[in-house]
């Protein structure tokens, strides 16, 4: 976990003690407002601006100081709302942090005191407290229990008393035993007594009213914001039920309104477990949008009611990314060496995990598996992995995909492939009937079938259409004649999506017709919902970041979401702050758009958003970059390059420094060749930024080792640089050290020696000794020592680097990383290999919790790691 401090000179740091003793620390309990401070707000420096939230921050720290507790935890800025994978983890955890703070301070935002003189006296705050907002959250109660010391203040940090003092008044307050409040074991309750403490609390997300008791209940399971508190509580119900059978995870409840299929549920489940060499594989194959994963979602529920002793899992195979999360969420629930240890091998832990399902019956289910080699969703590498790296090789095991590719589907599962077409009539009308709010009456069956007839009886154009006669009120002959009308429009849209050639021609697109009947009524009801669509329609689909929607409020956008929820265009992902678009949808969206001549222009205002909240380069902000990437990289590959369009080249030279930085060298290059040109076009082949532009092109070309192309623009870069900036301005001085570095990988020495010298003499007298450019010199003119096979002189700056950076810009940094790994080099070249290989294992462990296992940077640490064991054995 992380925890806050402030230092000696009052600055508010950030450490992060994962892998590490935790210290004693203190933790605040509040209801969060709109301006808390966020973990981007301490690495900018910038948390200062949000008042309210500081002043919080500033209580909890001057309450821990005077508690004698230099850390202390604040959950708004001590989690990366960015990193999925550690919030997941969070949501799971915060019960055991929560009971091992040493104090939780409990800040009532709504409770105040007429006096200022301690101890107050409790006339002045009682009927405030008992009518606090805290006692009436999901969240809070785990908050109020967990503790061992819990102490409550009033809203100007007063303090009122704590929970041993209060705990007559807390009782009557909450209805929560004594007993609990006095910290006594939660096993003395039962189950059924402590889902009752939680029984008048509300939470903001309907979940979460369920997700709030898993710590009070000792249950840990994947949260599946979205499903409704029903399926929640069915998922957590089964949790409890199911604690002495096989460990399984299905982050969905079972679809109560699942119709149809009987057939192919009837195959699949003959087909299971019927190999008796290895594990049985099966593929449901289908178009988008006719229920593929509904159908193996029953498949699964029915195998765990029916087979106690299997073990069943959902895996989401949309990308390598989702993919490791599914696994890292299995590695958990098994228990797998490692799955706690953040600086865990990921590849090492899913080897793990299919050992471990290697020995026990189960079921896999892969759900959206489009190739049989995955890519990266973004978030590290585009790196391909092989699927079959994946699954487990036992009898014991059977593994359902779930594909629109029919080559994936017979690559994956051979001949065990189950074929999904439009549903039959009466299906889809069993299907309608059990989605929509009221019962049909007799008279509306014909008209439903007519419907039904139009939407080609596809299960997700049901599902919208039911929706939308929900949201709306609508009766189904209002809205079968209200579609009829949008007929004529989608017929305009040019070409039929590959996947979707079903049989009713007079309709190409039932999904884009129940689209645009939807739009249409949302757009009536919410302006803003409707826009939100539509900038949704031109960023990559999912895990959309709620701060592209950039509403008048909170409670607008929260609105806005709310309907476009209703009628299920979208699904929810309140934990991450973000939304997913179905394929399908998103693809009817942008076709809209087109027809009217408005993609470009819509295209433009996600740049735009885009633009807005893109962090800069700055490694602390790598989480958060890696998870906008996807949406920056889809929204630029779908706009025009136009010279003039300031907005998309910013942000095209944003993308570019973030792989950059993250060592997609290739994706870089391309986007980098791209603003240079511009650049060229717009400013001039001399003007500062076109200059940067070709600087940061060259650093591509090196970092490949293709040293001249790097030397050319390079040389071209610093001669102009010194005749339009001047022979010591800071970027003319790092075109230099550029160039020395490219002489020094091709061995001359002495010229990157004459080069360096200069420079970093030059940075100490116009920076300083200690500016990070000074120290970069320094660090380029000990290598080329280093390979001249000047050791000592090498070491002396090495060893000054390093701790100078460590100093000023913290242990963790990448450029204190590399001063390391630096430092290494020089010991191993001296034969100190115990020295070299400590330093080493250090630097790589560091590398691959702040970059990732893929970076370049962390492999090339693990390469001289193997290298240099392998020669002292």
């Amino acid at each position: 976990m992380r925890l806050l401090h402030f230092d000696e000179v009052g600055k508010l740091l950030l450490t992060d003690f994962r892998g590490k003793t935790t210290p004693p620390y203190a933790i605040l309990s509040h209801r969060w407002s709109d301006s808390e401070i966020l973990i981007e707000d301490i690495s900018n420096e910038t948390y200062k601006e949000k008042e309210e939230g500081y002043r919080k921050l500033q209580f909890c720290a001057e309450r821990a100081a005077q508690d004698e507790l230099q850390y202390f935890w604040i959950d708004t800025c001590c989690i990366d709302r960015w990193n999925n994978n550690e919030r997941s983890k969070a949501i799971n955890s915060m019960f055991q942090w929560y009971k091992n703070a040493a104090r939780c301070y409990v800040f009532l935002s709504d409770v105040s005191v007429s006096t200022a003189i301690e101890p107050v006296q409790r006339s002045d705050w009682e009927a405030s407290f008992r009518a606090s907002a805290w006692f009436t959250r999901g969240w809070t109660l785990q908050e109020l229990i967990a503790p061992v010391s819990v102490e409550f203040f009033s809203c100007k940090g007063q303090r009122i008393g704590d929970k041993t003092s209060l705990d007559q008044l807390i009782h009557k307050t909450t209805s929560i035993p004594l007993r609990a409040l006095r910290n006594c074991s939660l096993d003395e309750f039962t189950t059924s007594e402590r889902e009752r403490w939680a029984k008048n609390r509300r939470t903001t997300e309907e979940e979460d009213i369920v997700y709030c008791l898993l710590g009070i209940l000792g249950v840990s399971m994947p949260t599946a914001y979205g499903e409704g508190e029903e399926s929640a509580r069915s998922r957590l119900q089964a949790e409890l039920e199911g604690a002495s059978d096989a460990p399984s995870i299905l982050p969905f409840s079972r679809n109560s309104r699942f119709v149809g299929r009987e057939s192919q549920l009837v195959e699949l489940e003959a087909k299971l477990f019927s190999s008796e060499q290895t594990t049985t594989t099966l593929a449901i194959v289908g178009p988008g949008g006719t229920g593929k994963s509904q159908l193996a979602l029953e498949v699964a529920h029915r195998t765990r009611q029916n087979n106690k002793d299997c073990s069943v899992f959902w895996m989401d195979a949309s990308d390598k990314d989702s993919l490791y999360q599914s696994y890292a969420n299995v590695a958990q629930k098994l228990s797998v060496l490692g799955w706690d240890d953040d600086q865990a091998d990921m590849e090492q832990l899913i080897k793990r995990c299919v050992v471990d399902f290697g020995a026990r019956q189960c079921l896999l289910i892969f759900d959206n598996t489009e190739h049989t080699t995955l890519q990266s969703g973004g978030s590290s590498t585009t790196e391909a992995a092989d699927l079959a790296d994946f699954l487990p090789q036992s009898k014991l095991c059977s593994v359902v995909f779930t594909t629109t590719n029919s080559d994936t589907a017979q690559a994956l599962a051979s001949q065990n492939i189950v074929a999904l077409r439009e549903l039959t009539l009466d299906v889809a009308l069993r299907m309608l009937q059990v989605r929509l709010s009221r019962p049909l009456a007799i008279t509306e069956k014909q008209e439903a079938k007519h419907l039904l007839r139009a939407l080609s009886y596809l299960p997700l154009a049901v599902m919208q259409a039911a929706a939308c006669v929900n949201a709306s009120g609508m009766t189904v002959r209002e809205y079968r004649s209200r579609l009829d009308e949008h007929i004529g429009f989608i017929t305009e849209l040019s070409g039929e999506l590959s996947e979707n050639k079903l049989q009713n021609p007079s309709v190409k697109d039932p999904i884009a017709a129940s689209l645009s009947l939807s739009i249409d009524q949302i757009s009536c009801d919410n302006a803003f919902a409707a826009d939100s669509l539509f900038l949704a329609a031109c960023v990559d689909r999912k895990d959309i970041s709620l701060d592209l929607l950039e509403a008048s409020s909170t409670q607008a956008r929260e609105d806005a979401i709310r309907i476009l929820d209703k009628y299920a265009l979208v699904t929810r992902r309140p934990a991450e702050s973000a939304l997913d678009v179905h394929r399908l949808v998103h693809q009817a969206l942008r076709k809209r758009l087109q027809v009217q001549g408005r993609l470009v222009q819509w295209t433009q205002h996600a740049i735009i958003q885009l633009l807005r909240v893109f962090p800069d380069g700055d490694h602390s902000n790598r989480s958060k970059w890696r998870r906008l990437l996807p949406h920056a990289q889809y929204a630029l590959s779908h706009s025009p390059a136009v010279d003039d369009d300031e907005e998309r080249l910013q942000l095209a030279s944003r993308c570019a420094i973030a792989l950059y930085s993250d060592g997609r060298y290739e994706e870089a290059e391309e986007l980098q060749m791209q603003v240079m040109e511009t650049m060229k076009r717009v400013l001039s082949d001399e003007h500062p930024d076109t200059l940067t532009s070709m600087a940061n092109l060259a650093a591509t070309y090196w970092n490949q080792g293709r040293w001249t192309e790097a030397e050319e623009l390079q040389m071209q870069v610093m001669e102009t640089s010194k005749r339009v900036l001047s022979d010591e301005h800071p970027d003319t001085l790092t075109s230099m050290a550029n160039l020395a570095l490219t002489y020094w990988n091709q061995g001359r020495w002495k010229e990157a020696e004459e080069l360096q010298m200069q420079v970093m003499e030059t940075r100490k007298r116009v920076l300083s000794d200690e500016h990070p450019h000074t120290l970069t010199s320094m660090a380029n003119l000990a290598a080329t020592y280093r390979n001249q096979g000047r050791w000592k002189e090498a070491e002396e700056l090495e060893l000054q680097v390093m701790e100078t950076r460590k100093r000023v810009l913290s242990d963790k940094h990448p450029d204190t990383l590399t001063s390391m790994a630096n430092l290494a080099f020089t010991l191993q070249s001296q034969a100190r290999d115990e020295e070299a290989l400590a330093l080493m294992e250090r630097c790589f462990q560091l590398r691959e919790q702040v970059l990732g296992k893929q970076h370049p940077d962390t492999q090339s640490s693990l390469n001289m790691l193997s290298s240099w064991r392998a020669e002292c054995e």
